[in-house]
């Protein structure tokens, strides 16, 4: 069995928070209407987080369609972007690396999310691979992510320890071989440091 040597984490729920109430957030705009937008543009948004075209203009038609005159990046702003990163989450990260390990960012993102978080967050300071599931081509849980995220990495796949908040992609990640952790910060940082303990990531 290898080592783990790798840690590749999942954004949100991991080590941001996203909007906790999108439908209270896009009632602002689309009142009664908010679940029925919701469900479209998430919808429109699927393929873009594989790299299949970009979410702000397909969003800019959806709010032509809803007759929301607003500029369509103080929609996607409100919305999408309502974002609080974790503070102890960054510090984890950080003691990851000190502890010896690869840290990586593994995430489904359009590339407007996504670069705004590079950008604003930074993760591509942060992190010494960034998985973003718009340059990779494929988005979680499909395998061929993980497969892929391996050989960025440059690492087998048992060496690589997931952080996910969905089990559906902590399961995926499992069947190329990886170790799969399922956590999200509402379970506490405390209940993380014992299960990354657990695989072989101790921290000091």
């Amino acid at each position: 069995m290898n080592a783990i040597r790798h840690v590749l984490f999942d954004a949100d729920g991991v080590l941001q928070e996203p909007p906790g109430d999108w439908p209270g957030i896009a009632a602002r705009w689309f009142g009664d209407r908010t679940e029925e937008f919701l469900r479209a543009a998430f919808a429109d948004e699927r393929p873009t987080l594989a790299g299949d075209g970009e979410f702000l203009p397909l969003l800019a038609a959806r709010l032509v369609e809803y007759e929301i005159t607003a500029p369509v990046e103080e929609v996607f702003a409100d919305i999408w972007l309502s974002i609080v990163q974790s503070d102890e989450s960054i510090r984890l990260v950080e003691a990851v690396r000190n502890a010896g390990f690869g840290v990586h960012i593994g995430t489904n993102q359009d590339v407007g999310r996504g670069s705004w978080m590079r950008r604003e967050l930074g993760y591509d300071e942060l992190f010494d691979v960034g998985c973003w599931s718009y340059e990779m081509g494929v988005a979680k849980p499909d395998p061929d992510y993980f497969i892929r995220a391996a050989q960025r990495i440059g690492a087998d796949p048992a060496e690589i320890l997931f952080i996910d908040d969905r089990e559906d992609n902590v399961t995926s990640a499992r069947t190329v071989g990886m170790a799969g952790i399922a956590w999200h910060l509402s379970q506490g940082h405390d209940a993380l440091v014992e299960q990354m303990a657990a695989v072989g990531v101790a921290l000091p």
